[in-house]
């Protein structure tokens, strides 16, 4: 299914998959949804994850003592799919796991998953010819990062291949959470919108309601990525759902007339 914002702003969810545990990881991403996240990105644990910062990096770390693996997180993917029929759904990965799983069994057990889209984080559009084949061969929406340094050559090939929604860098960097958004996030995003008429999500440092308000004004969606994971860190594996239900709920607040 395509992915949609049906909200202003939409609100797209990242999860480290496996991290506490495969079951609480998938009743976050169910409680997360019933809160109003429209899409659930669920990161594949890497042992070398050079964008992310550390709260992301400790929770790959606790995934991978856990033993989590690529085909785990498709399972969790499977599962979600079948609860929550409509929400949006991405496999969030760097590009080893993705070529040691294999391209090919990757995409086809992605998109048996139910997963509407794939974004490699370390995947450039430039080299991406094989990678592109196989996500049309299967139907699965090619996601690709724009930064803020990314020449207009590189973003008008970013917008040529990217489908479901691009996800706009609010400043270089790693992740994590950030006390405002960056300057360069509405620059970045009116570039991005001369090439491409796909919704237009921005990430990377917006932790909080007034992060997600600022992003309202001038893109389609705000990705919350560290802050989430961070709660989920200081919460139990019980408590967790609930914690991350009333945080996105509480995200949503201020815009209740946007939304209407």
């Amino acid at each position: 299914m395509p992915i949609r914002f049906d909200r202003k702003p939409g609100l797209v969810v990242y999860l480290t998959a496996g991290d506490p545990s495969l079951d609480a990881t998938r009743a976050i991403a169910l409680a997360a949804i019933d809160a109003g996240a429209d899409v659930i990105e669920l990161g594949v644990p890497f042992s070398d994850p050079l964008g992310d910062g550390p709260v992301i990096q400790r929770a790959m770390e606790r995934a991978l003592a856990h033993g989590t693996r690529l085909k785990d997180v498709l399972g969790i993917a499977r599962d979600i799919r079948a609860a929550r029929r409509a929400a949006g759904l991405v496999i969030f990965s760097y590009l080893n796991p993705i070529l040691r799983y294999g391209l090919k069994r990757f995409a086809d057990d992605a998109k048996a998953a139910g997963v509407d889209g794939v974004l490699a984080t370390d995947m450039i559009v430039e080299e991406a010819g094989e990678y592109l084949a196989e996500m049309s061969r299967v139907g699965l929406a090619p996601i690709f990062l724009a930064a803020p340094t990314s020449p207009d050559a590189r973003l008008e090939a970013i917008a040529t291949h990217t489908k479901g929604f691009v996800y706009a860098i609010s400043r270089t960097g790693i992740t994590g959470t950030q006390a405002a958004v960056a300057g360069d996030a509405a620059a970045l995003v009116a570039r991005i919108r001369r090439w491409s008429r796909l919704p237009v999500a921005v990430g990377f440092g917006i932790s909080n309601a007034e992060h997600v308000a600022q992003v309202a004004e001038f893109a389609d969606a705000a990705v919350i990525g560290s802050a989430i994971v961070e709660l989920i860190e200081r919460a139990t594996p019980e408590t967790a759902p609930d914690a991350v239900a009333r945080f996105i709920k509480g995200l949503r607040l201020p815009h209740a007339a946007l939304a209407r």
